[in-house]
């Protein structure tokens, strides 16, 4: 179904505020978990462990998750996230301690993401034109960066002012309006179906070599990002940093994203994903090798928001371009891969920051990893030239 200009607009607005309020209370939840299990004298292993919670059940839920998103469209997928998250955290806030905040981890963290790849899919199904879809997704990217600087920054203020269980119970109201500024969205015609013996599995899509090269830079940025949002409250909370501190440095890396997207709707006719995504790339690596030599508060707020721009300028690239090197039908599965194959990393890389942060310091995972992704930045070459012609 093709929307008019002002009609997409108007979508996409209501569907962004929706996106921040629910990834809000995710990302709030990320960064008061581990400081409660801080508080408590929880091991650094522990902190990991509920981290790692946010991926768990993503690796057994996005693959299903993208496929019943291109059989029912938007609507129903958000209720169950709406569900799950609002739930999830509600329990944390009445029963705050190590078992809860697992669950409220293996809820609300897929919760933010399959309501994500919903919105993901129906925006990308509504927009047919290369130049739109990276001036959509670059507008739509700027929630989860708004998100990420609202909820550890609310959930901070909370946790000094109440505790954590008023944190909680702030943080729990957020899906709840994310439904009610979600529900009037029209949803789109249904993708035409698919008999069962054409259907091929989720990982034939793997076969592109383009698909390939784009989920590994993918999950390089990502990875970073992870690691640095695990690493800052570990850190702030040896230098004795407030919890409304740290909640600020981890949002300024949302303030330098949300700035790089605000920018990139204006410019999307003259901008390249390949370009993008390599300098963005080549930008993380030197930024994580410096981030180490910060000493004050206000040196890692300035490094986590020059990560911020680096970082916040590959989502909407990576998006657009899987809408066009993918089929409509399968624009659910597509983005389930990617998320997927982050989410798996996830799941095994806090517990392993946690231990070999105990081992080898706080540097030395950020020199790794800034090698790592500095390395690989020349791979994003190999994208030129895929990105002409929607499917």
């Amino acid at each position: 179904m093709e929307r008019s200009r002002f009609g997409l607009s108007r979508e996409l607005t209501r569907l962004s505020a929706g996106q921040v309020c629910l990834r809000a209370s995710m990302s709030g939840m990320r960064m008061s978990a581990p400081l409660m299990m801080l508080a408590q004298a929880g091991s650094k292993a522990a902190v990991g462990a509920v981290v790692a919670m946010f991926a768990v059940s993503q690796v057994f839920l996005l693959l299903p998750a993208g496929r019943f998103a291109d059989r029912h469209g938007l609507k129903l997928p958000l209720r169950l996230c709406v569900l799950a998250a609002a739930s999830g955290i509600c329990l944390a806030a009445i029963v705050p301690n190590f078992a809860t905040l697992c669950i409220a981890a293996a809820l609300c963290g897929p919760a933010a993401n399959v309501a994500n790849l919903a919105i993901q899919r129906h925006v990308g199904r509504s927009i047919h034109e290369p130049s739109e879809l990276r001036r959509a997704f670059s507008w739509l990217s700027i929630a989860p960066a708004a998100a990420n600087f609202l909820g550890p920054f609310m959930a901070g203020i909370a946790i000094d002012l109440a505790g954590f269980r008023t944190a909680f119970a702030l943080l729990a109201t957020m899906p709840v309006l994310a439904w009610l500024l979600i529900r009037s969205t029209p949803e789109l015609a249904p993708a035409a179906p698919i008999a069962a013996h054409e259907r091929a599995p989720a990982w034939d899509l793997l076969r592109d070599p383009v698909f390939r090269r784009l989920l590994l830079m993918n999950w390089l940025i990502t990875v970073s990002w992870d690691l640095h949002n695990f690493m800052v409250p570990v850190l702030g909370h040896e230098r004795g940093l407030p919890a409304t501190v740290i909640g600020g440095v981890v949002g300024l890396y949302a303030v330098g994203a949300a700035s790089v997207r605000l920018a990139m709707p204006l410019l999307a006719s003259n901008l390249r994903e390949w370009v993008m995504i390599t300098g963005a790339c080549a930008a993380t690596g030197l930024l994580l090798v410096a981030y180490p030599f910060t000493s004050s508060a206000i040196a890692m707020g300035v490094c986590s928001a020059a990560l911020g721009l680096a970082f916040g300028s590959v989502q909407p690239m990576v998006i657009s371009m899987l809408h066009q090197i993918t089929p409509h039908h399968r624009h659910g599965e597509a983005i389930a891969v990617r998320l997927l194959s982050v989410n798996v990393s996830m799941v095994a890389m806090p517990p392993l920051l946690g231990l070999a942060t105990g081992a080898i310091g706080v540097s030395m995972m950020f020199w790794s990893m800034g090698l790592l992704v500095g390395g690989f930045s020349p791979l994003g070459r190999k994208l030129r030239g895929t990105t002409e012609v929607v499917h």
